[in-house]
């Protein structure tokens, strides 16, 4: 008996994620899926032609401060808590070959 589109639909998505689901998850995810499917189609029937795209549904506000320069912990300190240090830079290791 050939598989449903859910059913395959949740097999190529579970083998795209490498996930190995038993028939129960199939049947679940696949029913899952139809119900989202259904709710998509449903809201494509809503005309949104005067409707302003958006990012958010709400307005958002930056809350980050101005990038100002100030004070800040002279580099002779900073450099005395570095392992290696030469020509005022940190000196790492190499981890990356």
């Amino acid at each position: 008996m050939p598989e449903d589109k859910g059913q395959f639909d949740v097999a190529y998505v579970a083998h795209l994620a490498r996930l190995q689901l038993t028939d129960a998850e199939m049947t679940q995810f696949s029913a899952q899926l139809q119900n989202i499917l259904a709710y998509v189609t449903k809201l494509n029937e809503l005309d949104v032609s005067n409707v302003e795209p958006t990012a958010h549904a709400v307005p958002l506000t930056n809350v980050l401060r101005k990038d100002e320069a100030r004070p800040s912990i002279e580099r002779e300190r900073v450099l005395a808590n570095a392992p290696e240090s030469a020509r005022e830079l940190f000196i790492m290791p190499k981890i990356v070959e």
